[in-house]
């Protein structure tokens, strides 16, 4: 038999850290290894894109591009590779199309070699505009093509992804098993059938969740693919890809031979292992939900989502009603496949329905959006009545979503002003407005010629405010004439205000708590009604950067009337009154956490 070695594409430092390790591995922590993983013969090294723009900025207090660059320069032989999640870009809903040109331009010219880029919904319009970019800047394309279960994902759905793709100019092919519902048989079939159309490069992406990826990449080569993914055995199995060592191993001495030497590979894995302990981040390993997703159909990442976010509403008890409640909404809305951002609009569609005892009756901005076409040609049809319920009179679109968009990159410019010195700045700005201009703020005059001795910010750590001394402040204030106290400690600021009537103020009435989470009705006001956060997430009183809040206290609201924002599951939902009334108090600061069941607002009734 013919010589064909595998080549493999390591995903050690993006899909593997960000699967397992939440995208939490620092660029300090990348660096020193890199000079070695250049030399072990890689098709390609996966660095950037997915989630690890957003945790770069949001958690690590990290300049993404700056870690690109970084990586770039000690990695001049291997190619760098980036996920793209097509008109999302890195982010969670579409952008202009003068937003993703300048984007793809300016990663290709920090690095980007290749860009892999798919969209959730396998809608090919979506795709347009990045795949230009792409080949203007010089780059190779992959086109991934999602792979799920349903009715209407058939082979034939995916030859005819696959055909439009080529149509459009791609440099080779990637199926995307993000969800890990192949099977060794289907793999097979599929493989197959695509090299028998197509003569570009073929490459398969599998996460090995519930076991079956090693068997599926071994049916794959069988039925010959070019390609795969693997990762640095610390970062393997569980949510991620398979271990490299164990595919190397597997294939040595067979036509498929990867010719990857095992003795490095075993360096860069103790390397990363130091790591893992010293962060104490955890081991992949297979558990019995994973195992369960082969017939729930349901990622094992998006479980484990869907536990930690019932967990915070105290409600973990509850879980098998949304695991069952998740195959309805999503066949229901068309069959989307369960891949970000999708995942996570099915997921809260889903808890909303249990949580509330009312299907559908409290529906997100994104799921609106969804169902309106604003992310794309759903797969599926939506059922007539939900769309009904959910849009009312309103009709989907027709037309590519980003069609709909009107440049933004000058009008990000200037929102964010002189804190964005470089286009850099600007882009990241235009993804995320408001982590980027918190990053901005607080690293003002940290510029990238410092980042070869790189100082890194520490993890974030939650604020603690001594609930003894605020007791002691609302005891001070009882007994004075202060109808205003600011308490702060480190990065925690809090402001004690008396209500109107408190004793010691001019109407005299009680002070309420400020103790964090909790807010009481002023004592001879019960009549007030409060809003409460229907889920865990931030607080944002405007629905962008820049633009004026949504109500202020004194406001007179009508039923149906937007109040606020609340991001949860990287999804901005509008929280709606149900009353008519006026405003008396606004509890939460912008951009604060709230927790499920948290005054948001009283409203004095009229």
């Amino acid at each position: 038999m013919k010589n064909r070695p595998i080549k493999i594409t390591d995903t050690t430092l993006r899909d593997g850290n960000q699967s397992l390790w939440l995208a939490r591995l620092r660029t300090e922590d990348i660096l020193p290894i890199l000079p070695q993983m250049d030399q072990i013969g890689f098709s390609s090294i996966e660095v950037w894109g997915g989630a690890i723009f957003d945790a770069c900025l949001t958690f690590l207090k990290e300049d993404p591009w700056q870690r690109l660059r970084a990586i770039k320069e000690r990695v001049p032989k291997t190619p760098l590779q980036m996920l793209l999640r097509g008109q999302n870009l890195v982010g969670y809903r579409h952008y202009s199309d003068d937003v993703v040109h300048k984007f793809v331009k300016l990663a290709a010219k920090n690095g980007i070699d290749i860009f892999r880029i798919f969209d959730p919904l396998n809608d090919v319009r979506n795709f347009r505009t990045a795949i230009e970019a792409a080949k203007e800047a010089g780059a190779h394309v992959q086109g991934a093509v999602v792979y799920t279960i349903s009715p209407v994902h058939t082979l034939e759905h995916y030859l005819e992804i696959a055909h439009q793709l080529v149509d459009m100019g791609i440099d080779s092919l990637c199926i995307k098993d993000r969800t890990a519902l192949l099977s060794p048989s289907r793999t097979h079939s599929l493989i197959q059938e695509l090299k028998k159309n197509f003569s570009l490069p073929l490459q398969l992406h599998c996460h090995y969740a519930g076991g079956l990826a090693l068997i599926n990449y071994l049916k794959a080569i069988e039925a010959g693919v070019d390609a795969i993914d693997t990762v640095s055995i610390p970062l393997a199995s569980g949510n991620s890809q398979p271990p490299t060592e164990m595919i190397a191993t597997a294939l040595k001495d067979t036509p498929y031979d990867t010719h990857l030497d095992l003795e490095r590979l075993y360096e860069i894995a103790e390397y990363f292992e130091e790591i893992r302990i010293k962060r104490g981040f955890e081991r992949g390993s297979a558990s019995v939900i994973q195992m369960k997703q082969l017939s729930q159909q349901i990622p094992g990442r998006m479980i484990s989502n869907l536990q930690a976010q019932l967990k915070e509403k105290d409600a973990l008890s509850r879980l098998e009603e949304v695991l069952e409640e998740i195959p309805k909404v999503r066949a229901e809305a068309g069959f989307p496949p369960l891949i970000t951002p999708l995942s996570q609009i099915i997921g809260t569609q889903a808890i909303l329905n249990v949580l509330t005892g009312k299907r559908w009756s409290v529906v997100p901005d994104e799921m609106k959006s969804y169902v309106k076409g604003l992310y794309g040609r759903p797969p599926g049809p939506v059922a007539e009545d939900i769309q009904k319920k959910v849009l009312e009179d309103e009709k989907p679109i027709d037309c590519r979503p980003a069609d709909l968009l009107p440049d933004f990159y000058d009008v990000a410019s200037q929102e964010i002003g002189d804190l964005a010195v470089c286009s850099k700045d600007v882009l990241s700005y235009c993804l995320f407005p408001q982590a980027t201009r918190s990053f901005l703020e607080s690293k003002r005059g940290i510029r990238e010629s410092t980042f070869s001795s790189p100082e890194l910010a520490e993890e974030d750590k939650e604020p603690q405010m001594d609930l003894g001394r605020i007791r002691e402040v609302i005891k001070l204030m009882e007994n004075s004439n202060l109808a205003e106290m600011i308490v702060e400690e480190g990065d925690l600021r809090i402001t004690l205000r008396k209500s109107p009537g408190s004793p010691g103020t001019r109407e005299g009435s009680q002070v309420r708590e400020a103790e964090r989470g909790e807010k009481k009705v002023p004592l001879g006001e019960e009549e007030l009604q409060k809003v409460i956060s229907p889920m865990v997430g931030t607080f944002y009183r405007t629905s962008a950067a820049e633009q004026p809040p949504f109500v202020e206290v004194g406001d007179i609201i009508e039923v149906g009337q937007p109040l606020c924002m609340v991001e949860a599951m990287k999804l901005m939902n509008e929280i709606i009154s149900d009353i008519e009334g006026e405003v008396v108090e606004i509890c939460v600061e912008d951009g604060q956490p709230v927790e499920y069941g948290q005054v948001l607002f009283w409203i004095r009734p009229l």
